[in-house]
């Protein structure tokens, strides 16, 4: 018996941890940090340094184009789209909100925030009407979302205020997740929580995490949700790439509670983590400065299938390949 309970528990372990990388080619090479990435017509569209925005064509990667928004030596790290245009936003202030045409990729500014202390971490739309971009807050520390609706872009107003030192991190776009129902955002630094907002009422929530939080540079660095109650953060302190107690979490309840996974046995510091579409939560991809991980159990456990290094953002393509992005390239990898 003992043997047969063996035997079974190795079959379930290869079979777990059988997701292997089979290609992973460059398909942009330039000199730009990339933290966002859009998929869109066959193409991957991307924002980064020096003002640089472009795509390259999935299917004959030799089909490219980039473009610069601003005269200025912008850095964006955030990027979402609807039907017609892309939105993207610089970081630091003045914080300007380009508009861009999907058609002709004519861009326009459309909204400004001139506060000292702008800083948008994350662009992120819920539908083509709804869009929330999160920034640092101003000294009074009170929740700074800006709100696409209507046509327009506003100001989010409420009186929900953060701690002292909780920010976010403009990482790789994805500390801003969303359902029909809910819209989820993530902070870090010295606290490092969930903000919940109703989309039916608009009313806001904020649950503690169990997650690595107390310094600057520690928390939740990206957010994911499957449905209205499955979701999963990854972070960790990118001042200590190699250290992994509780850098992971998941929710079963709508992100009102946290259970850390993997604690000191996963890969470290991660910036990106995405659930493969169609998986419902079971499989996930994260990727981090040091490596790409995967999880075929619902993030209870994680197996780096990269030593890719320089990598912030990854989008799945779709079931067999995964878009990353980062420090002077875009690369394409499939999964067999």
């Amino acid at each position: 018996m003992k043997n047969i309970f063996s035997i079974v528990f190795l079959s379930v372990g290869m079979t777990a941890f059988s997701q292997q990388v089979e290609s992973i080619e460059t398909i942009l090479n330039d000199k730009i940090s990339i933290r966002a990435l859009e998929l869109y017509d066959n193409k991957v569209w991307y924002s980064g340094s020096d003002s640089k925005f472009g795509f390259v064509d999935i299917n004959d990667t030799k089909n490219q184009k980039q473009i610069k928004l601003s005269d200025e030596k912008l850095e964006f790290r955030t990027l979402a789209q609807d039907k017609t245009s892309f939105y993207a936003i610089n970081i630091v202030s003045p914080a300007r909100f380009f508009k861009i045409d999907k058609k002709d990729l004519k861009s326009q500014i459309i909204f400004t925030d001139s506060a000292k202390t702008a800083f948008y971490d994350a662009l992120h739309f819920v539908n083509d009407k709804l869009a929330y971009t999160f920034s640092d807050a101003d000294s009074d520390n009170v929740l700074k979302l800006a709100v696409y609706k209507d046509g327009k872009w506003g100001m989010f107003k409420n009186d929900l205020k953060l701690n002292e030192g909780e920010a976010a991190f403009a990482a790789s776009n994805t500390n801003i997740s969303s359902t029909k129902k809910h819209v989820w955002i993530a902070t870090g630094g010295k606290a490092s929580r969930i903000l919940r907002l109703n989309l039916k009422n608009e009313k806001l929530e904020v649950f503690k995490t169990p997650f690595i939080q107390g310094e600057s540079s520690q928390g939740m660095y990206s957010i994911d949700f499957n449905d209205d109650q499955f979701g999963i953060a990854a972070g960790g302190d990118y001042t200590k790439q190699s250290a992994n107690i509780n850098n992971i979490a998941t929710t079963h309840d709508g992100g009102e509670t946290w259970q850390i996974q993997a604690s000191g046995q996963n890969p470290g510091y991660t910036t990106c983590v995405k659930i493969k579409p169609g998986s419902k939560g079971k499989e996930i991809i994260a990727v981090g400065d040091q490596h790409i991980s995967y999880s075929s159990d619902f993030g209870k456990t994680w197996k780096k299938i990269s030593d890719e290094k320089g990598l912030y953002v990854g989008q799945w393509i779709d079931g067999s390949r995964v878009v990353f992005a980062g420090k002077d390239r875009i690369v394409m990898m499939k999964l067999k």
